[in-house]
């Protein structure tokens, strides 16, 4: 692995972190996520019972995308 190859890795690795960490600022502030079509949510006495199967499926999705962008970044 050559120095340009892993100056090239940090820089993408460094955007991703940049990503996620807005995700995780900005996530509460998106209306939908948690909140979509299909996502599960079950309400018996005192227990609640939650399971997102729509919001996993959309955030599948856009890290699928995100991968095959990096993974094409490589070749």
């Amino acid at each position: 692995m050559t120095l340009n190859e892993i100056g090239r890795a940090l820089i993408i690795l460094g955007v991703l972190i940049l990503v996620v960490g807005l995700a995780l600022m900005l996530g509460p502030r998106i209306p939908l996520l948690g909140r979509l079509p299909g996502d599960i949510s079950i309400h018996k006495g005192n227990t609640h019972v939650y399971i997102p199967l729509a919001t996993g499926v959309l955030l599948s999705l856009i890290l699928t995308v995100i991968a095959n962008v990096v993974l094409r970044l490589f070749r």
